[in-house]
């Protein structure tokens, strides 16, 4: 029975991956323009797939040193076996697939949305959003075939101690985590690196429109939106994924272990939510559709808020299913049920609090652009000080969502509501990855020459997408906070300490560094891309400079220069903040104990969501500031208009250049340092000592 329920799981991930093999031949077979559309695309693919091939050249390395050392510490004791590093290897596997045939699909549909827009607004919008799918449908049903299949050779070879086959398969998620960081921090420094240069020098500098031909930094800033926010954001949400359905497991564990028949109900009902998921995912995709002259972000909200909506009753029928009847502490199939749904609305109303910061024309954003009036200084503070306060709503909504959820089923209600706030990853990031598809067919029409009529479809489309992808931060962050709970929770169990007690000096101590790490993790990636954007600024000055007629539009700018130095200033500063998140959950562990651990995770966990959140929230508000005098200007209060290129303007677009970092890099990879700590400390947490 155990083994069949596992099974349907597989056949869920195996149908996502059908479909998005579907969408992916469906998007190759459409137009993809004219020759010059096809040479701009080709080169944008060639520097995506580029960076990503050198990445995962360093990955291998990184992934092979640690499978090693994790088969060595697992080779002999109780509940312990080496397989984790198989599991480990399985999970970057996975990950990295998943990004690959993301990007891989992501770069054919930019020329061919740019291409469908010279037809119409919603022939545009099906190629860009089909584009997305496959990068959802890839990284659930990856994810699900990944962790089903191994749950079903390990049940064969540990048939007597789920224990174990559950203390194996943590390593799929790290696995999964360790690949997502490298991703985002590396992604994130390349695609921001390309674009401070492109702006500072070409924008304000130069006075060149965004996109233009003549910028030498403008086909490494495309490929930094597929880097990035396909790429990178994939990974991210994949190991969220991964990681709320193995802590929610671990965590049935407990109520498995006291039915009277050892129903495994408890432990498998992730596994099968997640499948369910994937399926109502698929039927929302064929909602999002849209008439000429609509409006695409209702049609994206009809398939997402539409599949999350479907997927809240079904809920209830799963868990009347699987959860057993009697024998788990008076938790019922109601209350599991009632605590995913109460996981899903907090990622939906975090998401729209999000929104609402980091939207045009709402009263944040407008403080932001009519502070730019008096220069860079005060655009910058009013952008922080925005940043700040939008931690405020998300937090408190998070804080009661986990009350909630622990107080209707305990802290398997906090993990199962992370992995309902997840249940529907496949539209989620379908929607996601759909907005660095439209802007990136915005930039190739530019740089064609297409008619004007297509760059104002394309920038229709990428205007939602950037609401999208507020929503989409918000709703990571979200997720990163209650699977980081779920996976917290799993490591008290797991390391067999009773509690945290915060009144321990070791304790306590545990919890400053932890609260410190956010801090110095964003330092080192914002360093980074600084260092960085200085090497692609000299560039285009030297290009500018030094190529004759290049301003004039009578040169070729050397591109792929701008490509290399952006490749190779990433893959080079991504590995110190990668390494400071494995390494240091090992070091506390070992040398401080279990419970200077768990201090150690309360901080970075409380430290890194609301730096996430102020970050991305900053960085978002800052983006539509800049973006609000661009078309006909933005109106002061006192009536007076101020178009793009003026002094406010520039202003919103140094301010933009500061927030850019924060939204793209150093804010989206905190999501991933929070999970990825919790979920190494729950791989070593039967090693450690608790005394």
């Amino acid at each position: 029975m155990e083994n069949n329920i596992v099974v349907l799981a597989i056949v869920a991930g195996v149908l996502a991956l059908a479909y998005a093999y579907t969408k992916a031949s469906w998007v190759s077979r459409q137009d993809a323009g004219t020759d010059e559309m096809k040479e701009i695309a080709a080169r944008i693919q060639e520097g995506a797939m580029a960076f990503l091939g050198r990445e995962y050249k360093v990955l291998a390395i990184f992934v092979g040193i640690v499978a090693i050392l994790l088969a060595a510490s697992n080779a002999q004791g109780e509940d312990r076996s080496p397989l984790i590093a198989v599991s480990f290897f399985i999970g970057a596997l996975a990950s990295g697939l998943a990004g690959y045939a993301g990007m891989r699909v992501a770069t054919n549909a930019n020329v061919r949305t740019t291409a469908a827009a010279r037809g119409g607004l919603a022939a545009a919008l099906d190629v860009a959003f089909s584009g997305g799918a496959v990068m959802g449908m890839t990284v659930v049903g990856l994810a699900l075939i990944g962790l089903g299949g191994l749950t079903l050779i390990y049940r064969a070879i540990f048939p007597g101690s789920l224990v174990t086959v559950l203390n194996v398969l943590t390593g799929f998620s790290m696995g999964a985590s360790s690949i997502a960081l490298f991703a985002r921090v590396g992604g994130g420094i390349y695609t921001k690196a390309a674009d401070v240069g492109a702006d500072l020098v070409g924008k304000v500098e130069s006075g060149l429109p965004e996109d233009d031909p003549r910028n030498p930094a403008v086909i490494a800033d495309n490929v930094g939106d597929n880097v990035g926010d396909v790429a990178g954001m994939g990974a991210d949400l994949f190991e969220s994924y991964v990681g709320a359905i193995i802590g929610t497991m671990v965590l049935g564990l407990g109520y498995s272990a006291v039915t009277e028949d050892g129903n495994l109900g408890p432990v498998l009902l992730p596994l099968v939510v997640a499948g369910v998921g994937i399926l109502c995912s698929i039927v929302g995709t064929f909602f999002v559709k849209t008439k000429e002259g609509g409006n695409p972000q209702h049609a994206l909200d009809r398939g997402a808020f539409g599949a999350a909506f479907v997927m809240a009753g079904a809920t209830f029928g799963l868990a009347n299913w699987l959860w057993p009847k009697s024998g788990t502490n008076d938790v019922t199939w109601m209350n599991v049920g009632t605590a995913t749904v109460i996981g899903l609305l907090t990622g939906v109303a975090v998401g729209l609090i999000t929104s609402y910061y980091c939207s045009m024309e709402k009263p944040p954003v407008d403080s932001i652009a009519e502070q730019s009036r008096t220069g860079y200084a005060t655009n910058i503070i009013a952008g922080l000080g925005v940043g700040m306060q939008s931690t405020a709503v998300p937090i408190l909504l998070i804080a009661v969502g986990v009350m909630l959820a622990a107080h209707v089923a305990g802290l398997y209600g906090v993990a199962i509501a992370a992995l309902g706030m997840l249940s529907t990853t496949g539209i989620q990031l379908a929607v996601d990855a759909y907005g660095p598809i439209a802007d990136n067919a915005g930039g190739i029409a530019e740089m064609s020459h297409q008619e004007p009529t297509v760059r104002e479809r394309t920038d229709k489309l990428d205007a939602v997408g950037n609401t999208t992808a507020a929503i989409g931060k918000g709703f990571a962050i979200a997720s990163a906070a209650m699977t980081a709970l779920a996976l917290f929770a799993a490591f008290v169990q797991q390391s067999g300490i009773s509690g945290i007690d915060i009144s321990k000096p070791v304790v306590m101590a545990g919890t400053f560094i932890g609260a410190m790490l956010p801090f110095l993790f964003s330092s080192m990636a914002m360093n980074a891309v600084g260092e960085a954007a200085m090497d692609m600024i000299e560039e285009v000055r030297r290009q500018f400079r030094e190529i004759p007629g290049l301003l004039e539009g009578k040169a070729k700018p050397d591109t792929a220069r701008c490509v290399d130095i952006s490749t190779s200033a990433s893959i080079k500063r991504m590995i110190a903040p990668g390494a400071l998140a494995v390494v240091t959950p090992v070091l506390i562990g070992f040398t401080m104990r279990a419970e200077a651990l768990g201090g150690l995770l309360a901080g970075v966990t409380v430290s890194g969501v609301c730096m996430a959140i102020f970050m991305s929230n900053a960085g978002g508000a800052w983006d539509n500031a800049k973006k609000s005098f661009e078309g006909g200007g933005y109106k002061m209060k006192d009536g007076s208009v101020h178009p793009k290129g003026s002094e406010a303007h520039n202003a919103a677009v140094v301010g933009d250049t500061v927030g850019d970092p924060f939204k793209d890099t150093a804010g989206p990879s905190l999501n991933i340092l929070v999970k990825l700590m919790a979920v190494v400390s729950l791989v070593i947490a039967p090693l450690l000592s608790v005394g």
